[in-house]
């Protein structure tokens, strides 16, 4: 690998981070575990390893921005997560955040003009 293409690797992955709390915010509008959260982000192109994603699912739920249970009826013990009040009021202020972050960047990079129209 070159030296470009790590530090393109290493740039990507810090993007990425940067937007894993938004991403995993925004699937769990219904109640998932955390393996049908995997599989749904990835499914949207999303790809994060179990060992990022349990960590960052408890830090939420001690922030109380999710709110979390066990279920015994399948064959193992499963934990299912949710936003809470607090996560949704959060969600929709991230995403909002968000959207004007894109529109930002849009101009930077020249695919808009000054007054948010994309070209």
């Amino acid at each position: 690998m070159s030296e470009n293409e790590s530090t393109l690797g290493s740039l990507v992955s810090e993007l990425r981070r940067g937007t894993l709390v938004l991403s995993v915010l925004s699937q769990l509008t219904e109640r998932q575990y955390g393996y049908s959260l995997v599989q749904r982000l990835s499914g949207q192109g999303l790809f994060v390893d179990q060992s990022t994603l349990y960590p960052l699912l408890r830090r939420l739920e001690k922030q109380e921005l999710l709110d979390s249970d066990w279920t015994l009826e399948e064959a193992r013990p499963r934990r299912y997560y949710v936003l809470s009040q607090a996560g949704r009021r959060l969600l929709a202020d991230l995403t909002r955040e968000w959207d004007l972050m894109v529109e930002v960047q849009e101009r930077l990079l020249g695919r808009s003009d000054p007054e948010g129209k994309k070209e």
